[in-house]
């Protein structure tokens, strides 16, 4: 004689049963990722290098509209090709160079001011010496998921050095 379960029951267990796996699989993929994106922060640090640039421009805009080297186009996924990247727009030296900057430091980078930075490649990681006076901030408190995003990472950084 059979058990009679009603059916809301086991569809409920296997609901339940995917919703486990699915979370586990996130967590060990986000464990492999974090550990990924050490490596690499490990290498740019590696290859850094401080460098003094007059700020010209920034702006938030898509890879192929930034003026970037043909190759960064070549080695970027499609998916990403229409994601907006931070650029910024420095003199460094005798050039005029569109470079990458880390999204957690776009903010604070003035423009029309020379500063020290560190850059790997086209990338720069950040921004040391201010020439000059430094910008006050006058800014309202960015409200909204990518604001308070971008605040949990610097405290993060903070808390780690």
């Amino acid at each position: 004689m059979y058990l009679a379960i009603p059916t809301v029951t086991i569809v409920l267990l296997i609901i339940t049963a995917v919703v486990v796996g699915v979370t586990i699989l996130l967590y060990f993929l986000g464990k492999k990722a974090e550990k990924r994106q050490a490596e690499q922060e490990e290498q740019l640090a590696a290859a850094s290098q401080t460098v003094s640039m007059l700020i010209i421009d920034k702006k938030r805009m898509k890879i192929k509209d930034a003026g970037l080297p043909d190759m960064v186009l070549e080695n970027t996924p499609w998916y990403a090709k229409n994601t907006k990247l931070p650029v910024v727009k420095a003199k460094v030296g005798p050039r005029t160079m569109n470079l990458i900057c880390d999204a957690a430091i776009f903010d604070d980078i003035p423009v029309k001011k020379e500063v020290k930075a560190s850059v790997s490649g086209i990338y720069i990681t950040s921004v040391r010496g201010l020439h000059g006076k430094n910008p006050v901030d006058n800014s309202k408190k960015k409200k909204g998921l990518r604001a308070w995003a971008e605040r949990q990472m610097k405290e993060r950084k903070a808390s780690q050095k």
